[in-house]
């Protein structure tokens, strides 16, 4: 440990790299070689009163503030949420002027429609149904909030925009796949933040024929923490807000039941 001392504030990737090796020189740290995840292969998980970090100088990032800084939720967004919503914007190549639909109104999605935005998005469409959630996903930039499922749906988006360029797709349902391509343009670009739920997918000659770009994965929230880092402390962005309820760490399996139930956007662990 070489760049960092105790009493350090940091901020971690949900993952450990060296950042070091050929994938993270090419920003791709979820691939390092030397790299993984926490609470697999003897390595500490990500949730306690401490936790070993491996190669500690590559994967944690020293924050510029105290630990009692307003800024924190925003900045721990930026582990997990803000960095992967960032991934799909980058991966679908965002870029100003565009309109771009984004599946799914949970935390990643809401934090992809910031990243559109912040990336020069003019039109931002949100598929979702929960109020709360596209409620912020407006504020966070949405111009559009589409509640209906499945071809209504697709039909809703189209009429609205004619159809889009670009799709992050942050749910990992076939239901939201199938909304993507139904809902892009020939030509553009879907990227795939959700976890896909399913195994087979819709790659057949109808899709093939209409040249769409399939993109998106696993992010390299490392490569992004350090580009999006003085948006949040200068306050251009705010991704903390998806944080909606605090536990303490002794309730933190109660946290996640919330989550899962529906109860709680994001919830956010405090020792």
């Amino acid at each position: 440990m070489t760049s960092l001392k105790a009493g350090d504030l940091v901020v971690a990737p949900f993952t450990y790299s060296d950042n070091t090796c050929d994938y993270c020189a090419k920003g791709l740290h979820i691939s390092c070689r030397n790299g993984g995840r926490y609470g697999f292969d003897g390595v500490d998980g990500g949730q306690g009163e401490a936790v070993r970090v491996p190669h500690a100088d590559g994967t944690l990032v020293k924050l510029p503030v105290a630990a009692d800084s307003a800024l924190l939720p925003s900045l721990l967004a930026l582990s997990d949420v803000m960095t992967t919503g960032h991934h799909g914007a980058v991966t679908a190549d965002v870029g100003r002027g565009d309109a771009v639909l984004v599946v799914g109104d949970g935390a990643v999605g809401l934090c992809a429609v910031i990243a559109a935005k912040r990336l020069g998005a003019e039109r931002i469409v949100l598929a979702g149904r929960h109020e709360a959630r596209t409620g912020l996903g407006r504020e966070f930039g949405a111009t559009d909030v589409v509640a209906e499922r499945g071809q209504e749906g697709i039909a809703r988006i189209r009429e609205l925009t004619g159809g889009v360029d670009k799709v992050i797709e942050a749910v990992g349902t076939r239901q939201a796949l199938d909304t993507a391509l139904g809902a892009v343009l020939d030509g553009g670009t879907i990227s795939r933040l959700g976890v896909p739920q399913y195994e087979q997918g819709p790659i057949g000659p109808a899709e093939f024929m209409r040249n769409i770009t399939l993109t998106g994965g696993a992010s390299p929230a490392r490569a992004y923490i350090e580009q999006l880092l003085p948006d949040v402390l200068d306050g251009t962005i705010a991704p903390g807000r998806v944080f909606d309820q605090t536990f303490p760490l002794n309730r933190t399996p109660d946290a996640y039941q919330a989550m899962a139930d529906r109860q709680v956007l994001k919830a956010l662990i405090r020792p």
